[in-house]
C-alpha cells in the first residue's frame, strides 16, 4: 500500500483547546432521503468553518460511477464542479470546534483511505469519531423519525435500545471506518436516521434535522438543528399535497401510522420507528432487519457501475 499521507494535503493548521469530536459523513450509498448530505452542508452553510485537508479526488472516486456535472453556456462548456473529499475545522453554537469530514464515498482505495484517516485522527487527538448514515425504514413520514446509534462501547449506547439482530449489509466505508476505529482503541459510534422508506429518493431534510439532534445528544455539540425545520415543514407540505390525490398512498401511509402507534404503545409510549404493512401485527426485529437487509442489496446493485448502462 502507498503512504496513506501522500493522499491528502494539508491546507491549514487548527488548535483545539481539547481533544476534539470528528464527525464523518459520506453522501452516496447509505444516505436515504439525502439526510447526511443534506446535514453536512447544513453545518458548513450555518457554522463557523476553515479548510484543514482536501483528499486527492483523482485516487478515490470513480468518475464514470458518479460523473461530475458540467454547465453548458450557448457554444461552449463553462464549468465543471469537481466532487471533493475534505476536512474542516467547524465551530458549534458555544465556541467549542470539532472536524468535519465530508465528501462522496470513496469509490477505491479503502484501507489507504482509513489509514490516512488514522493519521488524522492522530494528528489532531480526537476524542471521538462520529459517523452519520440514514436507511430506510418501514414507518410513516406523520411520526417522528427514529435513530439507529451503534457504536464500539456500549456506555456510547446508554437509552438506546436496538430492535435489529444479527444482519449482514453491504460494505460502505462509513461503516468500515466505524468497525475500524473501535478496533484502534478510540471511541467510535455512528448515528442512523430512520427514513420513511417510499422517500429515500427525495431529498428528506427532516432526516438531516434528525441526525443533527442525535449528534448533538451524543457529542454535547450546540448545532443549529431548528434552522432546518422551515425546509422539513415544506417538505412534509409537499408529501401531504401528494397523498391528497393518491388514495393508495394514503392508505400504505395509514396502515404504517397503526403499526407505529401499536409499536409505540407496547414500547411504553417510545416510539421506535419500526412498523411494516402486515395488517396490525407489529413485526419483529428479524423482519424489520430484513427488511433493511434486502434495500442494502439493491443500492448494492444500483451502486456498481459495471451493473448499469453506461450513458
Amino acid at each position: 500500500m502507498r503512504p496513506a499521507e501522500d493522499l491528502f494535503t494539508i491546507h491549514s493548521e487548527a488548535q483545539f483547546d481539547e481533544p476534539p469530536v470528528m464527525l464523518y459523513a459520506f453522501s452516496g450509498f447509505v444516505d436515504a432521503g439525502a439526510g447526511v448530505r443534506m446535514a453536512a452542508d447544513h453545518l458548513l452553510q450555518a457554522l463557523p468553518h476553515r479548510l484543514l485537508a482536501s483528499f486527492d479526488a483523482d485516487e478515490l472516486l470513480d468518475y464514470r460511477a458518479r460523473r461530475p456535472r458540467m454547465t453548458y453556456v450557448v457554444d461552449h462548456f463553462a464549468s465543471v464542479e469537481i466532487p471533493q473529499l475534505v476536512l474542516h475545522e467547524v465551530t458549534d453554537e458555544s465556541g467549542q470546534g470539532f472536524l468535519l469530514l465530508t465528501g462522496p464515498e470513496p469509490d477505491y482505495q479503502w484501507q489507504r483511505f482509513m489509514a490516512a484517516v488514522d493519521l488524522v485522527i492522530a494528528h489532531y487527538r480526537v476524542r471521538l469519531a462520529v459517523g452519520l448514515s440514514a436507511i430506510p425504514w418501514p414507518s410513516p413520514h406523520t411520526r417522528p423519525l427514529g435513530l439507529t446509534v451503534h457504536g464500539s462501547e456500549a456506555d456510547l449506547l446508554a437509552g438506546h435500545v436496538s430492535v435489529l439482530g444479527e444482519i449482514e449489509v453491504p460494505g460502505h466505508v462509513g461503516a468500515m471506518l466505524e468497525l475500524h476505529i473501535g478496533q484502534q482503541g478510540l471511541p467510535s459510534m455512528g448515528i442512523t436516521a430512520q427514513v420513511p422508506h417510499y422517500l429515500v429518493q427525495y431529498e428528506f431534510p427532516r432526516a438531516a434535522a434528525t441526525l443533527l439532534q442525535g449528534v448533538a445528544a451524543a457529542t454535547g455539540l450546540v448545532l443549529p438543528v431548528d434552522a432546518l425545520q422551515p425546509a422539513a415543514m415544506q417538505a412534509d407540505a409537499d408529501v401531504a399535497a401528494q397523498l391528497s390525490g393518491n388514495e393508495e398512498f394514503a392508505a400504505v401511509v395509514t396502515a404504517l401510522e397503526q403499526q407505529y402507534d401499536q409499536l409505540a404503545a407496547v414500547a411504553g409510549g417510545a416510539p421506535t420507528g419500526a412498523s411494516d404493512l402486515t395488517g396490525g401485527r407489529i413485526p419483529t426485529g428479524e423482519e424489520i432487519a430484513a427488511q433493511v437487509e434486502q434495500f442494502l442489496s439493491t443500492l448494492e446493485d444500483h451502486d456498481d457501475p459495471e451493473k448499469q448502462t453506461d450513458a
